[in-house]
């Protein structure tokens, strides 16, 4: 590791020249090679002083990063034929420390972003731009403008390379908004609806010279989002969320939405893209690769499940994970459902499995021992007693006898996503540090296994809900 630019990890203040003095010599050389109980305990030393800093409030989200990259790393010795790999995670460190990462968001100045976002505002001036939430897929900030009601919007740049056709999205989002923002009225349901805001020339979205998709939506004030469930009263409102979204959607004609993303949640098309990615890269040697392609295999045939059901295709929001859940600050109660690029016709069965799946697991999609993940029947309780107050308007006999396929499904098709972009060299899913999805897949599997070891609860939570 060239001294210049150790000089500069130990000017910088959070520190990480202690991390860097732990694990690398100034020649870039790994100190914890040797026995699996040395490097362990330099993981351990590692992770307890990230802790300690990130308790003594020293910028956590960063500090995170770090928590993961060495995690990863260190779960093995590291020997001699690794180092290049190891120095690679160790880049990675210091630019997540540095703010040098390889996000794609980087690149783009604050005076671009306040120009941008300057397009779009509905009112006042902007006053600051700031990155905002933990998405995978677009790069979304929060636009603060000086005036006293309605003083936020959401600006985001959508990812083309994952929607090709942004287009479609923003008509949709016309569609269904509208849509939603009418029965809300009629019904007097207390439902917070993001709209779209226009450009100052009356378009959805801006496009800038660099030909970057950009669109601004309405923000939803005094309301907060969760990675994990926080108890069983926020996991009924989870479930509730997803059931009012559906149900308020529910009347659209499938013939009125575009299909955004083609292939979404189709589990079989993902397996043909996970044989793709395999012939086109041939370097599956390690632990866990090899356990993920094992579990893949046992499971191919499972993959077909929902698509063989002969199960009708209706409006779905697509995404809804835990975190797209919109909680009241001051009520609890769930006020809307956020994320909303992948509405489209599909079967509701992928917004169920979608819910559960991220609802059911406490240690979250980046648990930092995957092989602790598991699945949580008494959530899933709750959050299907808060889904059927308002999916019981709407659903059938079949859709019941398929929600455990589903909640299996959705977790193994997750899995496959991610595997598959590790194997593929990171194209799709923004990253962290190396081998980020590949941990990600991980935890999904993990999950699948434990939902398939309670099978007969799941079965169980499902008949007493409906009954």
């Amino acid at each position: 590791m060239p001294t210049r630019k150790n000089e500069a990890v130990t000017s910088h203040p959070f520190g990480i020249a202690w991390i860097m003095s732990e694990v690398a010599s100034p020649h870039g050389e790994c100190h914890c090679g040797g026995t699996h109980g040395q490097s362990r305990m330099t993981r351990i030393g590692l992770l307890n002083s990230v802790r300690r800093k990130k308790a003594e409030g020293i910028d956590g989200a960063q500090l995170e990063v770090v928590c993961h990259v060495v995690t990863y790393t260190l779960r093995y010795s590291i020997l001699p034929s690794e180092r290049e790999r190891y120095n690679i995670c160790i880049h990675y460190v210091i630019a997540s420390f540095l703010g040098r990462s390889n996000d794609k968001s980087r690149g783009i100045s604050l005076e671009n972003l306040n120009y941008i976002a300057d397009q779009f505002k509905p009112g006042g001036n902007v006053i600051k731009v700031k990155e905002f939430g933990n998405g995978n897929i677009n790069d979304t900030y929060i636009v603060t403008l000086d005036q006293a009601e309605e003083n936020k919007f959401v600006l985001q740049r959508i990812n083309t390379h994952v929607f090709k056709q942004p287009r479609l999205i923003m008509q949709n989002m016309r569609t269904f908004t509208e849509h939603v923002h009418q029965r809300v009225r009629s019904e007097g349901r207390a439902w917070a609806a993001p709209h779209v805001i226009p450009t100052k020339d009356g378009q959805d979205f801006l496009i800038d010279e660099d030909n970057n998709f950009w669109r601004a939506i309405s923000f939803i004030d005094n309301a907060q989002s969760h990675d994990t469930i926080k108890d069983l009263s926020h996991a009924r409102e989870v479930g509730h969320a997803l059931g009012m979204f559906q149900n308020l959607i529910s009347d659209m004609p499938i013939e009125s939405l575009a299909d955004t993303l083609e292939g979404f949640h189709i589990t079989p098309r993902y397996l043909q893209n996970y044989y793709w990615a395999l012939l086109k890269n041939s370097s599956h040697d390690t632990p866990e690769v090899k356990h993920g392609m094992k579990f893949i295999e046992d499971r191919r045939e499972f993959a077909h499940v929902l698509e063989n059901a002969n199960l009708p295709l209706r409006p779905i929001h697509g995404d809804p994970k835990v975190n797209n859940v919109m909680i009241h600050t001051e009520t609890g109660k769930a006020v809307s459902i956020v994320d909303l690029d992948t509405v489209k016709p599909g079967l509701v069965h992928y917004d169920i499995g979608d819910c559960l799946r991220s609802g059911c697991n406490p240690l979250g999609e980046d648990a930092e021992d995957w092989e602790a993940v598991h699945f949580d029947p008494e959530i899933g309780s709750a959050i299907l007693e808060g889904y059927l107050t308002e999916a019981r308007a709407f659903l059938t006999a079949a859709d019941y006898n398929h929600m455990f396929d589903a909640i299996r499904l959705i977790a193994f098709e997750l899995g496959l996503r991610f595997f598959t972009d590790h194997i593929a060299g990171d194209v799709y899913f923004k990253v962290k540090y190396p081998g980020h999805n590949l941990h990600r897949a991980l935890v999904q599997f993990k999950l699948t296994e434990s939902i398939e070891a309670h099978e007969v609860d799941i079965r169980h939570i499902v008949k007493s809900a409906v009954a």
